[in-house]
């Protein structure tokens, strides 16, 4: 009886080549944290995981919030996106009730690129939705990978988490890279009037968990105390 010999393994199969860097303190405004830096040694691009240096307060699997670098809301608190006020929202839970924040660089306007998100703004202005200006750059509508994210996770040893989003996709991406999502916890923020049709289209076009009330928003942490019972009660 002859045995054929083993097959190399695909890419598919085959670990994301990341690396950690040392793990410091970072005391933020939302409190203490502990960061480490990753190097996604296919790309280049350098991510930041930013975690609670306490055990989840409740015994669960941990929060983990996946979250696409946005120049605009992030730092400049645009009010064009919900970003900048989730990421916010996200480190206050995780402060709270323990977990962790990956904030993934290079995927800026859902990985188009920053000046490619400012074309599609302008395309905006003129009556596009976000959907419809990626379409009319001749761009993926969300062009990120989650296989660097998905590595780091599997690394920290965040095998089961639960994700602090409202986009399903992002947990059927991280199931097909092996992290098991085993609850998705809303970060819902109170809409704006400058940002209520780009929500509404991505709840009708991209199947985002949003409620929509149709209330915008007075403050940018109006939204932190109307979802916090979703975390208790997961």
């Amino acid at each position: 009886m002859t045995t054929s010999p083993a097959q190399p393994a695909t890419p598919a199969q085959q670990p994301h080549p990341v690396s950690g860097g040392p793990i410091v303190q970072l005391p933020t405004a939302f409190g203490e944290f502990v960061a480490q830096a990753w190097t996604d040694l296919e790309t280049g691009a350098e991510h930041l995981a930013v975690s609670s240096p306490l055990p989840a307060t409740d015994g669960k699997a941990p929060l983990v919030r996946l979250h696409s670098e946005c120049l605009t809301g992030d730092v400049f608190g645009s009010y064009r996106c919900d970003c900048g006020e989730q990421l916010a929202y996200a480190l206050e839970l995780i402060h709270e009730h323990g977990g962790t924040l990956l904030y993934l660089r290079g995927q800026e306007g859902r990985g188009i690129g920053l000046a490619n998100k400012i074309r599609a703004y302008a395309l905006q202005e003129a009556g596009f939705d976000t959907v419809e200006a990626n379409e009319q750059l001749g761009l993926p509508v969300d062009a990120r990978s989650y296989q660097a994210a998905a590595q780091i996770l599997a690394e920290m040893g965040l095998n089961e988490v639960r994700l602090l989003s409202n986009n399903p996709d992002k947990q059927d991406r991280l199931a097909q890279a092996g992290v098991h999502v085993v609850e998705m916890v809303p970060t819902e923020v109170p809409s704006r009037e400058q940002n209520l049709r780009y929500l509404q289209t991505k709840k009708d076009r991209m199947d985002h968990r949003l409620v929509l009330d149709m209330q915008p928003a007075a403050d940018p942490g109006a939204g932190a105390a109307g979802v916090e019972s979703g975390v208790q009660a997961g």
